[in-house]
């Protein structure tokens, strides 16, 4: 699940928004904690007691097929829309930093991704997911972690000298409550992640297929509250990553784009 929430736009917006807002996003992931809770104590409950194999099927037992056809086709839409992006920006990444210099056409960049993508879900079903979504996760979050730790010890600082150094430069600020009318304002940014967290976490089949696959309502509300702390920790290291990128570049006189 964790796999299947982050991704390449991860990597580069929650880092690289620090620069604007400090810490404030931080804001949106306690929101997400409360959002979390009530997909395990509503939103699950109802889907083991109608023992629904998608998610979508509860609106043709609530209202009828055509409800159930709209939601799923939404779903198919939104999802392959959203993943193009992804996948758009991820392979532009590639491309300037590493194929660029390598004399490889973009397309051929686009086309070499898609192909590795079909290989892996060829096979399909849930445990093809499971072992994939495993890979992403391991390497996508270990990357955070080995460059937080490298760049700290490029900057020479020991643990405790970092969080200073991120507090002392300002970048450690979370709660936003100077102004009703700011974007930033905590109830916004608080509502704001709770309601993501329901609609592109309990209502989306991508997501809650992983939880439907679990034996017992038990085990499912297990999975959701330890990826809902797992995801809280992971996003601090994102912005403990951002922290550290615009320190070093002051320090090390490097041009950035804020």
């Amino acid at each position: 699940m964790i796999g299947s929430s982050l991704s390449g736009v991860t990597f580069v917006s929650v880092p690289g928004s620090v620069g604007k807002i400090s810490f404030a996003y931080f804001q949106v992931v306690l929101g997400y904690l409360v959002g979390y809770w009530v997909i395990i104590l509503i939103l699950m409950p109802l889907y083991y007691r109608l023992k629904v194999v998608s998610i979508y099927t509860y609106l043709e037992q609530r209202f009828d097929i055509w409800a159930h056809k709209t939601g799923a086709f939404i779903f198919l839409v939104s999802r392959s829309v959203g993943s193009s992006l992804r996948l758009f920006l991820a392979a532009t990444v590639l491309q300037l930093f590493l194929f660029d210099a390598w004399g490889v056409p973009f397309f051929v960049t686009v086309a070499i991704t898609i192909t590795l993508i079909w290989i892996y879900t060829f096979k399909g079903g849930v445990k093809t997911i499971i072992w994939t979504d495993t890979f992403q996760t391991f390497f996508l979050v270990g990357a955070v972690a080995i460059t937080v730790w490298q760049i700290a010890d490029k900057l020479g600082f020991s643990f405790s000298e970092m969080v200073n150094t991120i507090n002392i430069g300002g970048y450690s600020k979370i709660f936003v409550f100077d102004s009703i009318n700011s974007p930033l304002f905590f109830p916004k940014q608080f509502l704001g992640g709770m309601f993501i967290a329901i609609a592109m976490t309990g209502l989306d089949q991508e997501i809650m297929q992983k939880n439907l696959t679990c034996k017992t309502l038990g085990d499912a509300q297990k999975n959701m509250f330890w990826f809902s702390i797992t995801l809280v920790i992971v996003n601090l290291l994102f912005l403990t990553l951002g922290a550290l990128l615009f320190i070093y570049c002051n320090q090390k006189e490097l041009k950035f784009l804020r």
